[in-house]
């Protein structure tokens, strides 16, 4: 799997934090739109609060699903989260759609984990029961160019996803 490539992560930390937050609660708006029963298939972990922590970006997500709310994060902070997840960004967003096996990434150590296990455990079985397919969900963002929008990001997600990085000798 592809990590986000460091060149264009430096962009990222000039990014003010207010921007990033807004831009994440929008998609996580759109998210909840188009399912509604996410955070619902919680149950009592509803009202805890969920930290993403992409490696190889500057930010921190914290999810509050009560809120359907995202705090964005410079990376080293603290984000006071009840259950932490950390490991690639491109990672992050396979496991919210599924795509990947949580438990072996989990069991080979390319993820990590902390915090209230049962919750992170009743999120990753919310998030498995949603179908979530981030270029479809989230292209109609895009107004009358989301057919294209959602075709280029789904070519992306599939070489990010299932081609090996090319070595460099």
């Amino acid at each position: 799997m592809m990590r986000f490539p460091p060149a264009l992560a430096i962009p990222f930390d000039l990014v003010p934090v207010p921007i990033a937050e807004r831009t994440a609660n929008m998609l996580l708006q759109r998210l909840v739109r188009r399912h509604p029963g996410l955070f619902e298939r919680l149950g009592e972990h509803k009202s805890k609060r969920y930290a993403f922590r992409p490696i190889d970006l500057p930010f921190v997500f914290v999810v509050a699903p009560a809120d359907e709310e995202v705090t964005v994060l410079r990376g080293d902070a603290e984000d006071g989260a009840d259950a932490s997840v950390e490991g690639p960004f491109f990672m992050l967003l396979a496991l919210m759609e599924g795509r990947l096996d949580g438990d072996a990434l989990f069991f080979s150590r390319d993820l990590a984990i902390s915090g209230d296990m049962e919750a992170m455990l009743a999120l990753r079985n919310a998030l498995d029961d949603c179908d979530i397919d981030l270029p479809t969900d989230l292209s109609t963002l895009a107004g009358p160019f989301a057919p294209v929008v959602a075709r280029t990001a789904a070519r992306i997600r599939g070489k990010v996803l299932f081609e090996e990085p090319r070595s460099w000798s």
